[in-house]
């Protein structure tokens, strides 16, 4: 059979130990899917999306009760957006938790988990793109942190929010940085990311006078595979978007209360350390030293023995995984804290 364009987006072959769903777990592949999904479903949305702030939350209350699939189109958008920063989080884990971040794939390690900064920011500009009450706690507190940033903290406030406080201009804001300026950049940056593995040499293995194994599958096979898994996670997306409804709340008003207000799922653990002391300490300076913990990595760290590439849990690159673990650890604890009732 002639390769086809796809084909050629992988390499002839591949080593067949290393492409087992249970080494990869199929992060990348999942990441991919998800995104494709998301670009797709944000079109259509785009369609009935109106945004200003007397027309955002109704619009999506329109998109979710009134358009014709547009409930399941919303739904889809939605979990895509939440299950991408999941694979996302996968990813880094198995590249640290595997090895793969040493020369020559360190400065590809640092684009991926750029991306993956970038994937957040996307994730929390469409949050605040709801208008509701459910955002308040993005809105309000999660903007008000950039005003704690010594010297240059307001400046950036009003970048963000357009003025000094959340008003008219703010919203389409959010609008013109989740749909052109981040995605821009994320596009960018995936597109060099997936042509640093394939100039990178692929997934990391051992040199063929180390392997235990050479055993190759061709590229048609990984397709073939690929193929497979992403229509089992497309059908369980769809599964998913079917049974779990998206968040929806009355539209944002000035008398709403705050009480009860949250941060996304992907903040709770900024949320939760809020309440121990300083904002700019604990909610900007924490989270950007734990960003440059991750990305210190493969800087701080010997690399993995050659010999022990291409499987789970180098003894070599021990340190660099108990680090990644504590601080996994850490934000699991954190949000969970954040989300159990009272909190």
């Amino acid at each position: 059979m002639r390769p086809s364009f796809f084909h050629h987006l992988h390499p002839p072959s591949i080593p067949a130990r290393q492409s087992r769903w249970r080494y990869t777990l199929g992060a990348g592949g999942t990441a991919v899917l998800l995104v494709l999904v998301l670009i797709v479903t944000g079109a259509l949305e785009m369609f009935y999306y109106v945004p200003t702030p007397d027309g955002a939350a109704q619009s999506i209350q329109a998109i979710s009760f009134l358009v014709p699939f547009g409930g399941l189109v919303r739904n889809l958008h939605y979990w895509a957006a939440q299950l991408l920063l999941i694979a996302a989080a996968v990813h880094l884990v198995r590249v640290v938790f595997t090895g793969a971040y040493a020369p020559p794939r360190r400065f590809n390690y640092l684009l991926g988990l750029a991306l993956f900064v970038l994937l957040i920011l996307i994730d929390f500009t469409g949050y605040v793109l709801r208008w509701d009450q459910g955002v308040q706690w993005a809105l309000v507190v999660g903007t008000n942190l950039l005003k704690t940033i010594p010297v240059v903290g307001n400046a950036l406030y009003t970048i963000a929010i357009g003025g000094s406080g959340p008003g008219p201009s703010t919203l389409i804001r959010f609008y013109a940085w989740h749909i052109f300026g981040l995605m821009a950049a994320a596009f960018s940056l995936a597109i060099w990311h997936i042509f640093r593995v394939r100039r990178d040499g692929g997934i990391a293995v051992p040199p063929p006078k180390l392997r235990s194994d050479h055993s190759r599958i061709s590229r048609a096979e990984l397709v073939r595979r690929e193929a497979f898994a992403m229509l089992l996670t497309g059908a369980a997306l769809i599964l998913l978007a079917g049974l779990v409804p998206a968040p929806i709340a009355p539209p944002l008003s000035a008398s709403a209360s705050q009480a009860v207000s949250k941060a996304p799922w992907f903040f709770l653990w900024v949320q939760e350390m809020l309440k121990w002391g300083d904002p700019f300490l604990l909610g900007v300076l924490a989270p950007l030293t734990v960003l440059a913990i991750l990305a210190l990595i493969p800087y701080l760290f010997r690399r993995p023995a050659a010999a022990e590439l291409g499987r789970w849990f180098p003894a070599s690159g021990r340190p660099a995984q108990i680090t990644l673990a504590a601080i996994a650890l850490g934000v699991v604890v954190l949000t969970i804290l954040a989300s159990l009732p009272g909190s």
